[in-house]
């Protein structure tokens, strides 16, 4: 079957974050390693010896998931435990692609891989169906505000490419989708291993008239996810010239959060509240006509401002909230349990402060989505709404609203380790 012509909507070389999820042994090292080799995006170097261990193995093809599973404990156990992120790109569009692990110890490493992803490949072995791995991820999708969602039933040789076997596997998702947050949601039935319906439509599935996995992936489009509408610039640095031509030059550079700033416009500084003017945006190359996220660029003021590391550049007409208390939802990542009158780092945009969680209010139950009083603390894993309290305000927007300034990490100083992410409400 011919593929349908290409959209005009996903733009030439657009950059796509994605990541990949389900239960362990859904096959989603597989399909990544099918999607490097099929795109030639393999070394072959790295083939040869992908092919030499599936050898040792006793393996009668080539295991295309040693492409990814990078630490010993991932071969030696045929699971993935860290993230993988990989790199690939077709004539379309670039990818960033992240290999999270499937096993319920390793959720807080889904969802560092998630914070930063737009879309979500979710996979589902066709014989097993939807386990209570699937629904934690699918939520902690929806819950990370990844607004595209494409489930791929895989392995679906081993049930002769039933077409009745891929309908009740997308019955019994969309049943429990129901109960998440809104998403583009999209089913493709595969074959990981074979690569049926990965880069190229499947004779074996005549019944599926939808595309194939990478066309999906080079033809969705995201460009309209971000937030354009609310400017927020948090300022890293502030770059003085070391040119004896312009002596007084001073720049603020950062990366947009979000929003779009040009050269003439007014814009606030925060916390002061004191208005200035964009005389100049300075980007890698040179001057710009606008910026955007995730742009990193210089941006040049027609007055001098007291602007340091940590303080944030808004529109005087739309400001974040500026509070030194919020409720979040948290997921715990620390090996020790959260202690309540303990301090902790805050880390939010650009800006660091001391904080300390005031209150529990529930613990969410990700698979049954069920909402627990209980009061004890937090064990690496658990998600839950906290409320928070910073020794000085931030600023800052809903996740739901902005994903760049609605998140946060903590830090346990004395340990100097990241034991919590956090999404404000």
């Amino acid at each position: 079957m011919p593929q349908p012509p290409p959209p005009p909507a996903a733009p030439r070389g657009d950059l796509l974050r994605l990541i990949t999820c389900g239960n362990v042994d859904d096959g989603k090292s597989t399909l990544i390693g099918r999607l490097l080799f099929d795109t030639k995006s393999i070394f072959e170097d790295q083939l040869a010896a992908v092919q030499q261990a599936s050898e040792r193995r006793g393996h009668t093809f080539t295991d295309l998931a040693l492409l990814t599973d990078g630490l010993r404990a991932e071969r030696e156990q045929g699971i993935t435990i860290d993230v993988a992120y990989r790199y690939f790109a077709t004539p379309r569009r670039k990818f960033i692609l992240a290999d999270c692990p499937g096993h319920f110890q390793y959720t807080r490493n889904m969802v560092t891989g998630a914070s930063s992803a737009q879309l979500a490949l979710i996979l589902i072995d066709v014989r097993k169906g939807l386990t209570e791995q699937t629904c934690r991820h699918a939520f902690l999708a929806t819950l990370l505000r990844i607004k595209h969602l494409i489930v791929c039933v895989n392995k679906m040789d081993l049930v002769d490419y039933r077409q009745e076997e891929f309908e009740r596997v997308r019955e019994q998702f969309m049943e429990y989708a129901e109960r998440l947050d809104g998403a583009d949601i999209q089913f493709i039935p595969l074959s990981a291993r074979d690569g049926d319906n990965v880069v190229e439509k499947s004779a074996r599935m005549p019944w599926y008239a939808g595309s194939s996995l990478l066309y999906s992936l080079e033809t969705v489009y995201v460009r309209n996810d971000a937030n354009h509408i609310d400017a927020r610039f948090p300022v890293q640095t502030v770059i003085r010239s070391q040119d004896p031509a312009a002596p007084d030059f001073r720049g603020f550079a950062g990366r947009v959060a979000s929003g779009v700033f040009r050269p003439g416009e007014e814009i606030a500084h925060l916390p002061s509240g004191l208005t200035a003017r964009i005389t100049a945006i300075r980007g890698p190359g040179g001057k710009v006509d606008s910026a955007f996220h995730p742009m990193s660029v210089v941006l040049e003021l027609d007055r001098d401002l007291d602007i340091g590391r940590g303080d944030l550049l808004a529109k005087p007409n739309n400001q974040p909230v500026n509070s030194g208390e919020f409720e979040a939802m948290l997921c715990w990542l620390g090996d020790q349990p959260l202690e309540a009158a303990r301090p902790y780092v805050l880390h939010h945009t650009s800006r660091e402060t001391r904080c300390r969680v005031r209150a529990v209010r529930y613990k969410l139950d990700v698979t049954t989505l069920h909402r627990s009083p209980d009061q004890t603390p937090l064990q690496m894993n658990d998600l839950a709404r906290i409320t928070l309290q910073t020794t000085t305000p931030l600023f800052f927007d809903s996740y739901r609203k902005n994903r760049q300034t609605g998140r946060f990490i903590l830090v346990d100083e004395a340990a100097n380790t990241t034991v919590a992410a956090g999404m404000i409400l």
